[in-house]
């Protein structure tokens, strides 16, 4: 199986908060587990408006290192649109980021890993897991 690492998930990694999370990545080889453009973004908007940038910055890029990242491209884009239009027919919204990377991990097959699983759970045909329970 191959997975796909939501923000929240990279965050408790990072902070080293979740011994939960790090011990399920390790059962897993490192071709196993995505990150994607968009946790990217999330990220480094943490880090630079952060008041140690340098350090973050820093850290950040020693963590990208260990990850295939997977960008948002035209199967995504496409993707994200039939959802985005899907939900707001139903009148539940999903949030911009989340939707992106709901896509991403739609179109390449994969298992997003997130605590968010409320967000999530609103996307038919996502597959995700809560690495935290």
């Amino acid at each position: 199986m191959t997975y796909l690492l939501d923000t929240n998930v990279c965050i408790k990694l990072l902070n080293n908060s979740s011994l939960a999370v790090t011990h399920e990545l390790a059962k897993h080889q490192p071709d196993e587990i995505y990150l994607s453009t968009v946790v990217q973004l999330e990220l480094y908007y943490g880090a630079y408006k952060s008041s140690r940038k340098e350090q973050n910055l820093a850290k950040l890029e020693r963590f990208f290192n260990q990850f295939k990242i997977l960008p948002f491209d035209k199967n995504s884009a496409k993707i994200a649109g039939r959802i985005r239009s899907q939900l707001n027919q139903l009148g539940i919204p999903v949030g911009g980021y989340d939707l992106q990377i709901a896509a991403i991990a739609m179109a390449n097959e994969l298992i997003l890993i997130t605590h968010n699983i409320r967000e999530f759970s609103r996307i038919d045909g996502l597959k995700y897991e809560d690495w935290e329970i």
